[in-house]
């Protein structure tokens, strides 16, 4: 685990090949710790194999592990025959196949306790052997022939590190619960487990990454007076001005984002929620099912540019041949439409039966079980899905960018304030809704890609702002999602 850990912080660069300590640099020490953990490892191996530990290990290794340590094998045997000896492609390939199936094979006639332990230790033991020989330096390049990439030492030693060290441990916990089928779990756990911590890793190292480019700009000349009442922020209070003289805000584009999310969730949602009811309660289960299946997980796995690309040549001709904040409601409350479908639908099918049994037993119509009984029961997870669907559509840039882009502005959109009542239908207009907008994502393009503003800590001060809005965003609807939750144990 610790060269796991020493691995990530070396390909993040927290360490580098001139940390040294001890007369030793960084990359040497893990090669020290890789190799005294193949050998730890292999030790496992062989001694549950002359008897020494108390373990039960099946008779022959299983195919897993027979498939992962020949396919670790085939590219090795492939690279070193192409790249390092630079063999022709009718001898490389043969070989790579020749090295692939005989670890497979090992692994899979020999007892499990040696075909697990001792192909994880070995490639420890090389991988650290490189290193300490001087084969593979922080300064060393590989440049595959045939590929215009080049791979520096200083990348290659974690990678490879982190992989033999994963493998390693894997085996050293499959020995640990003595092999058979409670080592096998006991190593899927494991496997299950770091890839957990691996994801919460990295999400808590982008939002401190962007917090600490951020958090300086987005907060400089903050004023909280409490006696005066008084509170002024701004950097998220004052809008973009293109004199050098005035510090720029991005306030206009928080409003635009707000806005928005709600016109998608407005759009989106009751629509969503609609369909999966019907899908759910009144629509039997048959092709038209199916198809609307296919079609909803088709739609959410689309490009969001698709999308854009769809309300710029639909959407925009209609209203007025320009670009406007309700061709940014639309687009994005069409891409909310499939999760929240899908999710509501799952959410609504997880209700049990009795509840409706039970409704229908008191006379109850269905449409009423559905509105007092289902719908209620199923809110948690609908909220879930509308979480999952917010987080997505409130970063986006390319739909917006094509249909609602406003640039850089001083003024916010003014939704409720442009409602006007008028004398021809539809009655009610509202100039705000059909004029361009800015947004949070929008204004981010525009900072770090353009280059507008002249200033990079402009930009990242307005990813950190965009950061927590989404995770506002998320809080507002995790919070709503335990109140009814709540509100339904206690009824």
């Amino acid at each position: 685990m610790t060269v796991i850990g020493l691995s990530a912080l070396a390909i993040a660069r927290v360490i580098t090949g001139d940390t040294a300590a001890f007369g030793l640099n960084a990359f040497e020490w893990v090669a020290l710790a890789l190799a005294a953990a193949g050998l730890t490892v292999v030790g496992l191996g062989v001694g549950s194999f002359l008897g020494t530990f108390e373990t039960t290990p099946e008779e022959r290794g299983t195919v897993g592990p027979a498939l992962g340590f020949g396919g670790i094998a085939l590219a090795a045997g492939g690279l070193t025959a192409s790249q390092t000896l630079g063999l022709p492609l009718v001898v490389s390939l043969p070989a790579a196949l020749v090295a692939g199936l005989a670890v497979g094979g090992f692994v899979t006639l020999a007892r499990e306790d040696l075909g697990t332990t001792l192909p994880a230790g070995g490639l420890a033991l090389l991988v650290g052997a490189l290193v300490l020989a001087d084969v593979v330096t922080a300064g060393w390049t590989w440049a595959p022939e045939g590929f215009s990439v080049t791979f520096p030492g200083y990348m290659v030693i974690p990678v490879l590190a982190g992989v033999a060290s994963l493998v390693a441990c894997w085996a050293a916990v499959s020995a640990r619960s003595g092999f058979g089928a409670a080592g096998r779990q006991s190593a899927a756990y494991f496997l299950v487990g770091l890839n957990a911590i691996g994801m919460l890793v990295v999400l808590a190292t982008l939002i401190l990454f962007i917090g600490v480019k951020g958090f300086g700009r987005a907060t400089q000349g903050i004023v909280f007076d409490p006696l005066a009442f008084e509170f002024r922020w701004p950097f998220v209070m004052d809008g973009y001005n293109f004199r050098p003289d005035v510090a720029n805000g991005v306030f206009p584009a928080v409003v635009g984002t707000v806005w928005l999310v709600i016109g998608a969730v407005l759009v989106g949602v009751p629509l969503a929620v609609g369909a999966a009811v019907f899908l759910s309660e009144y629509a039997e289960r048959g092709r038209f099912t199916q198809l609307v299946e296919v079609a909803t997980n088709g739609l959410w796995s689309t490009p969001s540019v698709v999308f854009g690309l769809f309300g710029y040549a639909f959407l925009v001709p209609r209203f007025g041949n320009t670009t406007s904040l309700l061709s940014g409601m639309l687009v994005l409350g069409f891409m909310l439409l499939p999760l929240v479908t899908i999710t509501s639908r799952e959410a609504i099918k997880a209700v049990p039966d009795e509840y409706r049994d039970a409704s229908a037993a008191l006379g109850v119509s269905q449409w009423e079980t559905i509105r007092s009984v289902v719908v209620p029961t199923a809110l948690p997870g609908i909220v879930t899905g509308v979480i999952l669907g917010v987080g997505r559509i409130a970063g986006e840039t390319a739909p917006i960018l094509l249909v609602m882009a406003g640039g850089l502005r001083d003024d916010a959109p003014s939704v409720l304030g442009s409602f006007q009542f008028v004398a021809r239908p539809p009655f009610v207009v509202n100039d705000a809704l059909l004029q361009s907008a800015p947004a949070l994502p929008y204004q981010l393009y525009a900072t770090i890609t353009a280059g507008v503003s002249g200033n990079e800590e402009f930009g990242w001060a307005t990813a950190f702002v965009l950061l927590a809005v989404v995770l506002s965003f998320y809080a507002i609807g995790v919070g709503t999602r335990i109140y009814f939750r709540r509100r339904l144990q206690h009824e």
